[in-house]
């Protein structure tokens, strides 16, 4: 009687297995578009297949900006970065968020009030949050809420991964 028990819990979980392989593992993630009419500085677009990504960026990189992944709070080195400079997205450079919009949201994430130009970015509908996208390559950057400071009430909370900062000369 044991054997049968133990045939059929091994046969249960690999067939389990295989169910979680091929629903979550081997299907290729569908390419991200942001809405109809969203336009990036310059009309520039950065499309990429999934292997692109993956040779391109960190594997830290890729799970935050293209499978909408969320780092530690104060993980980052970018959160206490207090020189004056340029935010960029880490997948194509588009230039962000600049440091003197940055504020310190007591979080654990870099915040910023502001985008360098409104289009740099696009937001979509992300359960009860907003979700912070780069309008050129459509990466996952972090989120955006209201309680943010003057003169815009934004906080946009994102992911130090997902940035790349160039102090200014």
């Amino acid at each position: 009687m044991k054997p049968t028990y133990l045939f059929l819990s091994i046969t249960l979980l690999l067939i389990g297995g295989l169910w979680v392989y091929g629903t979550f593992v081997a299907k290729p993630r569908p390419l991200h578009h942001p809405p109809a009419g969203t336009t990036s500085p310059g009309n520039r677009r950065v499309e990429k297949s999934d292997a692109a990504w993956r040779s391109q960026l960190t594997r830290s990189q890729y799970h935050i900006t293209r499978e909408r992944g969320t780092e530690w709070p104060n993980s980052s080195e970018l959160t206490h970065e207090h020189r004056v400079g340029m935010y960029a997205c880490v997948c194509c450079q588009n230039p962000l968020f600049s440091s003197a919009t940055k504020f310190d949201s007591h979080t654990g994430w870099p915040s910023f009030y502001e985008p360098i130009v409104p289009n740099a970015i696009y937001t979509e509908p992300d359960g009860n949050r907003t979700e912070v996208r780069c309008s050129v390559c459509d990466a996952h950057l972090g989120h955006v809420f209201t309680d943010g400071p003057d003169p815009t009430g934004l906080r946009y909370c994102m992911n130090g991964i997902a940035l790349i900062f160039t102090p200014k000369r």
